[in-house]
C-alpha cells in the first residue's frame, strides 16, 4: 500500500513538473504581449535590470522577471544598440536579440560613378544615419575627413541604424584601400602608358561616367588608351562636366554646350593633354577591370547610338557619320517628345 502511495505521489509530482514546465515554456517562448513591431534602444552602460524595467514599462515583455530569467539563461548580458523587435516576439526571442547584439540595420547603397559631393548628399538624405558628413575640425575620422574622388568603393553597405555618416564614408574608404592593396601586392603593371594605381583609377572614373553598360567598358577603356598612346587628347565629356560643376559631376538637367568644351580647367580633357590630375568619380570593380584588361581594338572614337550604348570607329570620317546618325536620333526623339506633350 505504501509502495502504491509513493508511486501515485511520484506521478503527481511529475505531472505538476510537466505542467509548470509547459507554463514556463509558453510564457517564455510562445506568449507575446507585442502585437506590432517596436523599436527599443539599449544605451551603453545599461544594466540588465534597467533594460528589463524599460521593457516591462513599454509592455514589450510579460514581466521584467521573465526577461531577467531569460537573459540569465542566454548568458547574462545585453549589448547596446537600437533593436527592431518584431510583432509576436516572445521574451526568449527578445532576450536572444539583446544578448547577441542583433541590432537593427539599414542598407546604404552607394551607386557607381558618383562623386564624393554626390555621395555626401545621398548620405545626408538617409534618415537612418546620424551626424554630419563633414569633420568640422574634428580629425577623429582620419581619411574620411580628406576624401577625394576615387577614394571610396561604391557598394551596398549594411550598418547599424544610427551609424554616423562619417563612419559609412570610412567603411567605403577602407574597402577601396583593401582593393588597392590587393592589386599592389600582385605587382602587376597597368597597360601603357598608365603608370600606377592613381592613373588606373583616374581612367576608370572616366570610363565609369561614359557608359553604364559593363559590356562596353573594356572597349571604352581601349579607346582612351589608344588615344593616350597616340598623344591625342581624350576629349571626354564627363571631365568637362566635372570641371564646370566644381567637382559635383552632375549638370542637374542643364545641357552640355559647345562653349563648355573650352572651359579653362586642368580637368578638361578637351583643352589639356593626358589624364586629368585626379579621378572624376568613384568607381566599381567593372570599370577598374576594364582599364586593367582593356579590349584589343584600334578604336579612337565613339558616340552614343541612341539605345543606351555607343558606336565605335577607327577613323574620324566614320565617327562623323556616326555623329550625324546620333544627331538625327536626338532630333526624332525631341519631335516625339514634343508630340507626346501636345
Amino acid at each position: 500500500m505504501r509502495r502504491r502511495s509513493k508511486k501515485i505521489l511520484t506521478r503527481y509530482i511529475f505531472c505538476i513538473a510537466i505542467g509548470l514546465f509547459a507554463i514556463i515554456y509558453y510564457a517564455m517562448c510562445a506568449y507575446s504581449v507585442i502585437s506590432t513591431p517596436a523599436t527599443f534602444i539599449v544605451k551603453s552602460g545599461d544594466s540588465v535590470s534597467a533594460v528589463a524595467s524599460r521593457l516591462d514599462r513599454q509592455k514589450l515583455v510579460v514581466s521584467d522577471m521573465a526577461f531577467k530569467f531569460a537573459i540569465r539563461l542566454r548568458g547574462g548580458g545585453v549589448q547596446s544598440g537600437e533593436y527592431e523587435i518584431p510583432g509576436g516576439a516572445s521574451v526568449w526571442r527578445i532576450a536572444g536579440m539583446l544578448a547577441r547584439g542583433k541590432i537593427a540595420t539599414t542598407k546604404v547603397v552607394i551607386p557607381e560613378g558618383l562623386t564624393i559631393l554626390q555621395i555626401k548628399d545621398l548620405l545626408r538624405a538617409s534618415p537612418d544615419l546620424t551626424g554630419d558628413v563633414e569633420c568640422d575640425g574634428i580629425r577623429d575620422w582620419g581619411a574620411a575627413c580628406d576624401l577625394i574622388d576615387g577614394d571610396i568603393f561604391p557598394d551596398t553597405y549594411y550598418v547599424a541604424r544610427g551609424t554616423a555618416r562619417l563612419a559609412v564614408l570610412d567603411l567605403a574608404y577602407k574597402k577601396m584601400q583593401g582593393i588597392k592593396n590587393n592589386w599592389l601586392r600582385t605587382r602587376r603593371n597597368p597597360p601603357a602608358p598608365l603608370r600606377g594605381w592613381d592613373d588606373v583609377i583616374t581612367l576608370a572614373s572616366i570610363v565609369q561616367r561614359e557608359t553604364p553598360k559593363t559590356s562596353e567598358m573594356k572597349i571604352v577603356a581601349s579607346v582612351y588608351l589608344n588615344r593616350l598612346r597616340r598623344g591625342m587628347r581624350l576629349q571626354a565629356d564627363p571631365t568637362v562636366v566635372y570641371a564646370i560643376t566644381n567637382g559635383y559631376g552632375d549638370m542637374r538637367g542643364a545641357p552640355l554646350l559647345r562653349g563648355h568644351l573650352k572651359t579653362d580647367s586642368p580637368y578638361n580633357t578637351y583643352v589639356n593633354n593626358g589624364l586629368p590630375p585626379a579621378p572624376i568619380a568613384n568607381v566599381g570593380s567593372h570599370a577598374i577591370r576594364a582599364v586593367l584588361e582593356p579590349a584589343d581594338t584600334k578604336y579612337l572614337y565613339f558616340v552614343a547610338d541612341g539605345r543606351g550604348g555607343h558606336k565605335f570607329s577607327n577613323d574620324y570620317e566614320t565617327h562623323m557619320k556616326n555623329h550625324a546618325d546620333w544627331r538625327e536620333i536626338k532630333k526624332q526623339n525631341n519631335l516625339q517628345l514634343n508630340s507626346d506633350n501636345n
